[in-house]
């Protein structure tokens, strides 16, 4: 008999060093908000990952760890039955953080003052870091169109003939706007890339988390030339609420690719992951499918609940409804009020944490973003709190 676990469960974050509760007030100015912002959950990780990792505590000896054959193993098999994508184990490499994973490959395959393309409104990281190392931002902006975003694939075209680029970081699934890209997006986008020798970085730490009726694709599945020319990065993190366990891995079937990597990664034993990160990965792979059918299931529900609720009560406020993970992205801009305005509105009047928009780029104005990764209690006060606030907006 399956498990049922409790995701209405109200759990105390408080003294756990959680970032969503200690950065409150350096970023926002209060620490009496409601935190809707990091991209993290408020559901208790699954009770077998928990199991595992106090069966290896005690153990007692905590010495010089390698990745077991059955670490490898799991996430093998995992991504052939979640997303029917045969993976060579020796494809596989540990890596400590997508973001930083990101980092590994600017170093790697550009150099200063190379250009990156990205596709904002996207994933702010994508944007900082290439920036902090040196390199030249290039801005292929997603279309909007019908509530829903589409790359736009002619623009990329046009940019990629007119300067020279050497990477593209792809955010698959999208996040803000939890877009699943199509196959044929996706194959597309892989044939004007090799064509043009641009390297394409996948992040695809939200891959797991498709909402029921929705089914994501790896980049490096989509075509033969997706294959050699791509990195896709991936991670448990985010799925199974994970994230303070540094547990990413790096997905890379094409030779080149690969060994101009692992040069980079081997001698900096940036590759050697930590003993709790393989035992809480396996066991998540392993044991926890009952559980991600379930969180998402509720999840779904969730986005559900905020939709239903601001057409009802706050229709100048409207949900993108989200294909994947646990984010939605508010459509504010019929609130009229300029960024600042927003940020402040959501802030000291609704007493809510939520992302502003314009971190994920200039095409996020008029946005915020929603983390629904938590008891439909709390959603529910935090939406009783926006639409409180509404009196005091100004009239127009």
């Amino acid at each position: 008999m399956n498990e049922s676990y409790n995701f209405d469960e109200l759990i105390d974050r408080s003294n756990s060093d959680c970032v969503k509760l200690e950065r409150m007030k350096e970023l926002f100015g209060r620490d009496d908000l409601i935190p809707l912002w990091v991209a993290d959950m408020d559901f208790r990780s699954p009770p077998a990952i928990t199991r595992a990792l106090q069966e290896r505590v005690s153990h007692g000896i905590f010495g010089y760890t390698v990745p077991s054959e059955g670490y490898t193993r799991s996430i093998v098999n995992w991504l052939k039955r979640r997303h029917r994508w045969e993976v060579n184990p020796d494809h596989i490499n540990f890596i400590p953080g997508v973001v930083k994973g990101i980092a590994f490959a600017l170093d790697t395959f550009t150099k200063r003052g190379d250009r990156v393309i990205i596709q904002p409104p996207v994933y702010h990281p994508f944007r900082i870091v290439t920036q902090s190392m040196g390199r030249e931002v290039v801005t292929n902006p997603l279309i909007l169109k019908g509530g829903r975003y589409r790359m736009d694939l002619d623009g990329l075209r046009e940019i990629v003939s007119n300067q020279r680029c050497q990477m593209l970081i792809l955010c698959n699934p999208h996040n803000p706007g939890g877009r699943v890209w199509s196959p044929e997006e996706l194959r597309e986008l892989a044939t004007i890339c090799a064509e043009n020798d641009i390297l394409v970085v996948s992040d695809e730490i939200h891959g797991d988390m498709a909402l029921p009726g929705h089914q994501h694709t790896p980049f490096a599945t989509v075509s033969a030339e997706a294959e050699a020319n791509s990195l896709t990065l991936m991670a448990p993190s985010k799925t199974f609420n994970i994230a303070g366990i540094v547990s990413s891995f790096a997905v890379i079937p094409g030779k080149e690719v690969r060994e101009r990597f692992l040069a980079y990664l081997q001698p900096r034993e940036l590759q050697q992951g930590t003993l709790f990160a393989y035992t809480a990965t396996r066991a998540a792979y392993e044991e926890c499918d009952d559980w991600l059918r379930q969180m998402l299931d509720y999840v779904q529900g969730n986005v559900r609940f905020v939709d239903g609720y601001l057409r009802e009560h706050v229709p100048a406020i409207e949900a993108m409804i989200p294909e994947a993970s646990f984010l939605v992205w508010l459509d504010c801009r019929r609130l009229g009020l300029s960024q600042p305005e927003l940020v402040r509105f959501f802030v000291d009047k609704a007493g809510l944490a939520l992302n502003d928009g314009a971190i994920f780029g200039k095409e996020g104005e008029g946005f915020m973003r929603l983390n629904v990764g938590t008891s439909r209690h709390v959603l529910e006060k935090a939406l009783d709190q926006l639409r409180n606030a509404l009196p005091a907006l100004p009239v127009n």
